[in-house]
This record gives C-alpha cells, sequence and structure tokens, in this order.
C-alpha cells in the first residue's frame, strides 16, 4: 500500500472517531476533510513535465492568436476593399 493511499485511510479513520465520540462537524470540515483525502490521491507530474506542457500551452495560445489577427485582419481589408467598389 503507498503512502497516499495509507494518509487517506489515516484522515477517514480520524474522521469516523470524530464521528463516534459525539463531536458534531460543520459540513464545511467535513467536505475539507474530503478534499484533503482527495488531494492525497493524486499523482502529481514532475516539475519539467508540467514545465513542458506550459511551454507548449503557450505556444499553441500564441500561434492560434496570431493566426485569428491575421485572419481578422485580411477580413476587414477585404469587406473595406468591397465596399468602396
Amino acid at each position: 500500500m503507498s503512502d497516499k493511499e495509507t494518509k487517506a485511510k489515516e484522515v477517514k479513520a480520524k474522521e469516523s472517531k470524530a464521528g463516534q465520540a459525539g463531536i458534531k462537524e460543520s459540513k464545511a470540515v467535513r467536505f475539507l476533510g474530503g478534499v484533503k483525502a482527495e488531494f492525497m490521491k493524486v499523482i502529481w507530474p514532475e516539475p519539467v513535465t508540467m514545465m513542458r506542457q506550459m511551454v507548449a500551452v503557450l505556444a499553441v495560445s500564441i500561434i492560434a492568436g496570431l493566426l485569428i489577427s491575421v485572419i481578422d485582419f485580411g477580413v476587414q481589408n477585404l469587406i473595406e476593399l468591397l465596399t468602396t467598389i
């Protein structure tokens, strides 16, 4: 069993012990406990992978923005040309 699974089980055990002891938890506290348990289950990518993905997203976004700008400029000039005829 991995460390993350063990930690998630410990969190659930603590939550159930608190409930058995008669301690009332608010919905927000239970929700945040669940969020924490789910975040422990996530396998986060390595920083190098994140950097590569970020660069790829930025490059594609810039290229798409430039392409849209060129198309917009061309259509604008075409409309101006057609309206002056």
